[in-house]
């Protein structure tokens, strides 16, 4: 009996599936950015510019995958939608300096449709991670950078096409300089509590620049819209950066 135990034991283990490496993923996630910016060359007729931004970005990605991710680890589903959406996220950030050269206004249609869809994405990883129990640190931040940066390729396209002014970047830099502080006081990195304000501000964020980006959509209307999501993301780092300070010498984890 123990050793038709055992043998089960050791069929069983036999047809576990091998953990794929982390590398393997970002090999085909380095074929799909490539894709992506093929694709996006055509419509803004800069590719090697567009190609070496990508290949920098990418080249973070890997760094921050290859020194942050167990090696013998997994790298999940969840980490490859988001890994699958980074490369079509990179395309936009890639493309954004060169919005102005777009071929035709349906370039700029297509550019907002790419940046729509990211947005439909950006729920997809959190699905799966709460479907297979495979939720961690670097996941969330790793979706939480990937909206930092279509954030701040948004901004870079909507200033470049003339719908706002410099102040606009604003809104994708806010973020970056919290970070940028948060490294220097080190009471800006208790965990924040869950926040549907945050999670609102973000959205109106994204939407009101993906409008901008629209060709019908005027210069001023554009601005007031941008002017209200500035205000309102302000407004929200104030209110999260007096909540970190007012519990600076606390210990307890939120």
């Amino acid at each position: 009996m123990d050793s038709e135990r055992q043998q089960k034991k050791s069929s069983m283990a036999g047809t576990t599936p091998a953990n794929l490496p982390a590398w393997a993923d970002l090999l085909w996630g380095a074929a799909f950015t490539a894709l992506w910016i093929a694709f996006a060359a055509t419509l803004f007729l800069s590719f090697w510019p567009m190609f070496a931004i990508a290949t920098l970005i990418y080249g973070l990605i890997c760094v921050a995958v290859l020194t942050n991710w167990p090696v013998q680890r997994d790298f999940g589903w969840a980490n490859r939608a988001t890994l699958f959406r980074s490369g079509l996220i990179i395309a936009l950030v890639a493309a954004s300096p060169f919005i102005s050269t777009a071929s035709s206004e349906a370039a700029l249609w297509l550019y907002a449709t790419g940046a729509l869809i990211a947005l439909i994405l950006d729920g997809v990883d959190g699905k799966l991670a709460r479907a297979t129990n495979s939720q961690t640190e670097f996941g969330a931040r790793f979706d939480m950078e990937m909206d930092a940066l279509l954030i701040l390729g948004l901004c870079l396209a909507v200033m470049v096409s003339g719908k706002a002014g410099v102040w606009v970047l604003a809104l994708g830099i806010m973020r970056y300089l919290f970070v940028a502080a948060a490294s220097a006081l080190n009471w800006l990195n208790r965990p924040l509590p869950e926040s549907f304000r945050r999670k609102t501000i973000c959205v109106w964020q994204i939407v009101t620049l993906l409008v901008a980006i629209l060709p019908p959509t005027p210069p001023l209307f554009a601005s007031i819209t941008l002017a209200t999501a500035l205000l309102l993301l302000a407004w929200s780092f104030m209110t999260d950066v007096c909540w970190l300070y007012q519990r600076r010498f606390q210990h307890e984890t939120v």
